[in-house]
């Protein structure tokens, strides 16, 4: 049995992340030419991407999967949220880092739950490639699902490795999704952060205002989203509540359940929730892309 501990650990861009360095914008240039509309040259005299510009985001994010990662159609919805690709690897190459310094493997390969993997599928579309993972990708949206399975269908790489189901009942997260035989290695969450539309619109006004230096009178999300993938009621501490209490029924079937938590403020009640529920190893994983600062929450009952 493991001891309790709660530990911080690695600040910046893990070793393994294929985006450590600054991007070869030639290179994914080559990739995407629709790129080169959206440079800019920097104060510094550096030339950029407009991060402002979701469609130059979403273009960006492509280029770097196709480069970098072999994957060639990556194409969803321009509501849906656009994860920046150096981030969500980063998530990754942490829980393989957990997963390799506690020998979790019940058989020659990891398999891994990914809870609300949106319309892009992309924790598990980096879990495969990086690692040789196999998924069970969740959502409870039909048409994220629909898209998922069309990024899969897409690309030979995913084929036979990615499972989605979808989660039918809002209030659930394992219930409904995985047996009660089904044993998985580990489960990861990227959970929607805020509470209220309201409370999304002034998010995304400062983020635009920090990018763009000035108040914009129309908002536009630079990295898209959709009101499942931003809002839940109760904002990411309830979200990760609801995780943390139905993992205790799922217990045998899971060996790390893990999250992210963007807000610190959230960390204590986390903590003390995971006390309370008799959570026998208890880790904190520090993560650092730019100037956001977030961290990995991780459990296990064994």
């Amino acid at each position: 049995m493991f001891a309790k501990q709660k530990k911080i650990i690695k600040t910046s861009l893990h070793p393994r992340n294929k985006n450590r360095d600054r991007y070869d914008l030639n290179a994914l240039k080559r990739i995407s030419p629709a790129l080169q509309r959206f440079c800019i040259t920097t104060k510094t005299g550096a030339e950029s991407i407009n991060f402002s510009e979701p469609e130059a985001v979403k273009l960006l994010n492509q280029a770097l999967l196709h480069h970098y990662y072999g994957i060639k159609n990556w194409n969803f919805p321009d509501e849906n949220l656009c994860p920046p690709i150096p981030g969500r690897a980063d998530y990754i190459h942490h829980i393989a880092d957990l997963l390799s310094e506690y020998r979790v493997s019940r058989s020659k390969q990891i398999t891994c739950l990914d809870i609300g993997t949106g319309a892009t599928c992309i924790y598990p579309i980096i879990g495969v490639t990086e690692y040789n993972w196999r998924f069970i990708a969740t959502d409870i949206d039909p048409s994220s699902i629909a898209s998922a399975q069309n990024i899969i269908r897409s690309n030979d790489i995913l084929k036979g490795k990615i499972t989605c189901r979808l989660q039918k009942d809002k209030q659930r997260i394992f219930e409904g999704v995985l047996t009660d035989e089904e044993k998985i290695d580990v489960c990861i969450c990227n959970p929607p952060f805020h509470a209220s539309l309201a409370h999304a619109q002034r998010g995304a006004k400062r983020k635009i205002k920090n990018l763009k230096g000035e108040n914009q009178k129309t908002l536009q999300l630079n990295f898209a989203g959709n009101m499942n993938e931003l809002i839940y009621s109760g904002g990411e501490y309830k979200f990760i509540e609801n995780i943390i209490k139905e993992s205790v029924t799922f217990s045998k079937n899971c060996y790390w359940f893990t999250t992210l938590v963007s807000k610190q403020t959230n960390l204590k009640g986390i903590y003390r929730l995971l006390d309370k529920m008799a959570a026998k190893t208890i880790k904190t994983i520090d993560m650092s892309t730019g100037n956001k600062t977030s961290r990995i929450v991780a459990w296990t009952f064994r």
